[in-house]
């Protein structure tokens, strides 16, 4: 179902990934600079007892911080995909900075304590300024902006006000987001309000097309709004449309999370019942409003970091509900703490371990395999070391044994939305190949497999 395409299509959309950036540039480099302006001009030359004992003693401290945390990190298991340097420089003076306030509060100057003070939280915001640059949450002073003051999306406009634009789907130079506030009578998830994309071809005629629909899962510490804000998804699917006549997918920018610090990895469990509101209501909501149909050829997922998790653990559950997903950066299973199970099983399930283990793609796939019409596409980001793509491979190989297709990709760049973001732009056109295309063929029947020692337990 394509046209031919539209006249004139717009070279910059949204405009999220111009403008002034907060990840590279000078801006981010003049703030730091001006942060370690104030730190230096607290710690002061002073007298000489401050600078024989006190000064030493102070950089000493942030020092061992500094390089003891650094070697923590990259020791333990999360340390496969590195942190920036300067992360551990602010860390370390950030201790400086504490130590400075105490040490040299007495016979120190008014002025000279109050920019102590003033150095705690400059050192803290040099913190926050570089994992910003490394995972790019606020791309741009806009972004910082809109999210500061909780600003409409673009092109937002309420579920009422689309029969007004019914029939102008032919001169729309973008799509619309429709903010939805979906039921969990079953679920009582709390969920926070969520995002519906509809193209200009929705628009079209006296009623919506049958189009198909994409969930769009964000990681943890996420919202619904990130991957139009953080993420650029919008001048992805706007560009996308404006190259196939006015059509894309639908996207739905779903809620997993509940809250910014509830990581649920999208199960049902004691931080709530994301699994299910996120499987049977938010599809049928979206089905009933938008007239997507309900033919899991017609849906897909696109889930970055702990969502492309969700992602392959829905796509292998539930291959009633969808057939096509994208994982982007996702972990092999639902993990709190990587190399801690069983401060997973107690977090996300309340000890139950049979629970994590219905949980577990691979579990999933051997349990409910061959499948008749199911394909992944698995991106990984290039920094994020040997380890990651071994595991993804893996994850590939038990997809390919039960006649999922799997195919793998890897892009430049470190686990940022950045990165999600070309990663998403790459995979577009195969995903909405796949919901467009004629229904497959039925499967013929696989044989049984054989049995073999692998567990399907927890690992």
């Amino acid at each position: 179902m394509r046209e031919a395409d539209l006249p004139g299509a717009a070279e910059d959309f949204h405009g999220y990934s111009h403008g002034l950036s907060l990840i590279s540039g000078w801006l981010p480099i003049a703030i730091q600079l001006l942060l370690a302006a104030v730190l230096v001009t607290a710690i002061g030359w002073r007298d000489r007892r401050w600078r024989v004992l006190w000064l030493p003693i102070a950089a000493g401290l942030g020092l061992l911080t500094g390089v003891g945390l650094a070697l923590a990190f990259y020791s333990g298991p999360m340390g496969a995909d590195p942190l920036p340097p300067t992360l551990w420089m602010w860390l370390g003076a950030l201790v400086t900075a504490v130590a400075v306030l105490v040490l040299g509060w007495r016979r120190t100057p008014w002025w000279r304590r109050l920019l102590s003070v003033l150095a705690v939280p400059c050192a803290m915001l040099g913190i926050l300024t570089t994992i910003n640059q490394w995972v790019g949450d606020m791309p741009t002073v806009r972004v910082l902006y809109e999210t500061a003051v909780g600003a409409p999306l673009p092109e937002e406009v309420s579920e009422a006000q689309l029969p007004q634009l019914r029939d102008k789907g032919s001169t729309m130079d973008s799509g619309r987001i429709v903010p939805i506030d979906v039921p969990a009578d079953r679920s009582r998830f709390p969920h926070r309000r969520e995002y519906v994309y509809l193209p200009p071809a929705w628009f079209r005629g006296p009623q919506p097309p049958q189009l198909p629909a994409v969930m769009m899962l964000p990681g943890a510490f996420n919202t619904p709004q990130d991957w139009v804000r953080s993420g650029d998804a919008l001048s992805v699917v706007d560009a996308y449309a404006h190259q196939h006549g006015g059509y894309s997918p639908i996207f739905v920018f779903a809620d997993p999370n509940g809250d910014f610090g509830n990581d649920t990895e999208c199960v049902n469990g004691p931080r709530g019942n994301a699994a299910d509101h996120l499987t049977q209501e938010v599809p049928a909501y979206v089905s009933q409003h938008f007239a997507v149909p309900t033919d899991p050829q017609r849906w897909g997922s696109v889930g970055w970091s702990m969502g492309g998790t969700c992602s392959t653990d829905f796509a292998t559950m539930h291959p009633e509900l969808l057939h096509t997903w994208v994982d982007i950066a996702g972990d092999p299973r639902p993990t709190i703490v990587p190399g801690a199970p069983q401060r997973t099983i107690q977090d996300l399930f309340g000890g139950n371990a049979q629970a994590w283990a219905d949980y577990d793609p691979v579990t999933a796939m051997r349990r409910h395999g061959p499948y008749a019409a199911s394909a992944v596409w698995v991106d990984e980001a290039g920094s994020s070391g040997p380890k990651r793509t071994r595991q993804a491979q893996q994850l590939c190989d038990e997809a390919a044994a039960v006649r999922i297709q799997c195919s793998m990709h890897t892009h430049p760049g470190t686990h940022s939305w950045q990165y999600a973001n070309a990663a998403f732009a790459d995979a577009l056109p195969w995903l909405d190949g796949r919901l467009n295309a004629p229904d497959p063929a039925p499967a013929a029947p696989a044989p049984p497999p054989e049995p073999d020692a692998r567990s399907t337990s927890p690992r």
